[in-house]
């Protein structure tokens, strides 16, 4: 049994927060500016992981455009922006679970690849900043996930050692991001799981819902 972490670093899209349609939102948006085929948001929901960049090429690339994504970033920014807070849902357990942990004093940071300027404004409407000492998202660094950098600047930030903390996310982004930064890893059962089998990571740790953080390792 592991000791209780000293530190929390948790995912926010897929984890925390299903933002799957807002951020669907935005990219049909920005494909309807060029005069490109609307996308299934279930379709959309399977290329959320690795950044506004990669999203925007998957669009693309499945609308068989030859648009390059520094043409159309610009405007993607501007609808992603502006739906933002559509209908961001919480994960059942999730807010619960931050409160838990700030009551037993145990910090809580955040690491994701969503553009940083587009954080504050959905915690703080979820009302989840006040439980989340730290920010890292995809362009606070020059590094962004899966590289190990912004867990590493996470732990390095709170002075504790990557084994003695704890990540937990989604996808097999946030896996590999663990793996590298030589950090432990929890993986949800929901959230962007892109064909991932959290299942299938041996010593890894499944939850379905993120208040069974709180109980045994």
């Amino acid at each position: 049994m592991q000791a209780t972490p000293s530190l929390y670093v948790f995912d926010l899209d897929g984890t925390l927060v299903d933002s799957a349609l807002d951020i669907a939102e935005a990219i049909n948006r920005t494909l309807a500016d060029f005069e490109l085929p609307w996308v299934d948001p279930a379709v959309v929901r399977g290329w959320i992981g690795d950044g506004v960049g990669a999203l925007l090429g998957s669009a693309l690339a499945h609308a068989g455009s030859t648009l390059q994504v520094v043409e159309v970033l610009p405007r993607m920014l501007v609808h992603y922006q502006d739906t933002l807070l559509l209908d961001p849902q919480v994960y059942p357990g999730a807010r619960e679970t931050l409160q838990a942990l700030h009551q037993r004093q145990l910090p809580v940071a955040l690491c994701t690849n969503k553009p940083e300027r587009f954080v504050a404004p959905l915690l703080e409407a979820l009302d989840l900043a006040r439980w989340i000492g730290l920010v890292v998202g995809g362009d606070t660094l020059p590094q962004r996930k899966p590289d190990p950098e912004p867990l590493l600047h996470v732990t390095g930030h709170y002075r504790v050692r990557p084994a003695q903390a704890m990540m937990v996310g989604d996808s097999a982004t946030d896996l590999h991001t663990a793996q590298a930064a030589g950090m432990p890893m929890t993986l949800v059962s929901y959230g962007y799981l892109r064909g991932f089998d959290p299942h299938s990571v041996p010593g890894v740790r499944v939850v379905d819902d993120l208040r069974e953080l709180l109980g045994p390792i």
